[in-house]
């Protein structure tokens, strides 16, 4: 496998870590798998969750999080690169941004949104920009806003497709054959999907001449193992993003019982449900999901983690429900997962993981 290349910044093993809120990938994970020589990413999805002063100034706590969780990643990687994961929902997401930059990260992953004004936050720094995109649309309105607003274009684009855990890029109608386990209409929706995964790399392609630059492409969602790497490879892509088979280690921030919900999962236990985020998200089905699925509403604590929530017609606060399975309450809490968790059937290390595709 080749190195990934992103500007200046090499990525010897190109496998990222996909970034897990809340409190699922951070300096452990994270510095962990740069230590390895892939890319270790952290979440800032409400990241100090677990500071003394989260509840009651839940900014002050994730910002000051950020600082300290990318000194504590890279005192693991031993000079592996770390980037974090910011969802563009975020509420004050250009605060998270600069607080990043000056952390020192080497690449900010961005989607849950379009970061269109993420240029503008990362100027003057060494800091790469990478959008999240899922769609051939999505990725021309990018480079198209940034290269018209910014006089630039992504350093890396990521292609999360419809395999990724955690909230999606689609519509629930798009989803249905997983949500009915079909498996030819899967097969025939992935076999459509990798057209798309092409034309998103060609969009790459046209807008990195422009600038002369190269911008790599790397594809998310139900990698597994070398075989599905190696097809993503040949698709095009230059670096494959990984996520759900790294919450199954030992250096996973999140709690045992976290780790052991993957392993006992089966495919019949895997849900595609509407998140508060106004989005569909894959996650396991337990008792939280059944109690909201019947209508019962959740106690909601706001913790100003999203930009356009509204609390008076949420069925339940998302923060609470994720910090309650990130701490080991995985019946009462949202786990959130890959398609493919139910081939996860042991808890093992990083290292472990990794050498799947090398």
């Amino acid at each position: 496998m080749r190195p990934l290349v992103i500007g200046d910044l090499t990525i010897d093993i190109p496998v990222i870590q996909g970034g897990m809120g809340v409190g699922v990938s951070l300096s452990s994970l994270a510095g962990a798998v740069a230590a390895q020589g892939g890319l270790g990413v952290i979440s800032t999805a409400q990241i100090g969750y677990n500071l003394p002063d989260f509840s009651s100034n839940p900014m002050a706590a994730n910002l000051r999080a950020i600082r300290e969780q990318v000194q504590s990643a890279r005192e693991k990687a031993h000079g592996g690169a770390i980037g974090v994961n910011i969802m563009v929902a975020t509420r004050n997401y250009k605060d998270y941004v600069f607080e990043a930059v000056k952390a020192g990260v080497d690449i900010i992953i961005s989607g849950a949104g379009l970061p269109t004004a993420l240029p503008e936050y990362v100027k003057g720094s060494k800091t790469k920009i990478a959008p999240i995109v899922s769609s051939e649309k999505a990725a021309k309105l990018i480079c198209r806003m940034w290269d018209k607003r910014h006089q630039c274009t992504p350093d890396m684009v990521v292609i999360e497709g419809p395999l990724a855990g955690g909230h999606l890029g689609f519509s629930k109608d798009q989803l249905v054959p997983f949500v009915e386990n079909s498996v030819d209409k899967i097969s025939d929706m992935m076999h459509h999907y990798d057209e798309e995964i092409k034309k998103i790399i060609q969009v790459c392609r046209e807008y990195g001449e422009k600038y002369s630059k190269h911008i790599p492409v790397v594809i998310a969602g139900g990698i597994d193992g070398r075989k599905e790497a190696d097809h993503c490879f040949a698709l095009g892509a230059e670096g494959i993003q990984v996520a759900t088979p790294f919450v199954a280690t030992e250096e996973c921030d999140a709690h045992r019982n976290f780790k052991e919900a993957y392993v006992r999962a089966e495919k019949e236990d895997i849900v595609i449900l509407n998140s508060p985020v106004g989005m569909p998200a894959r996650g396991i089905k337990n008792r939280f999901l059944e109690r909201v699925n019947s209508g019962i509403k959740g106690e909601i604590h706001c913790r100003q983690c999203l930009e356009h929530c509204e609390p008076l017609k949420i069925p339940y606060c998302i923060t609470d429900a994720l910090i309650r399975a990130v701490r080991g309450d995985v019946e009462n809490g949202l786990v959130f997962c890959g398609a493919n968790v139910d081939k996860i059937k042991r808890i093992s290390t990083v290292r472990d993981v990794i050498e799947k595709y090398i």
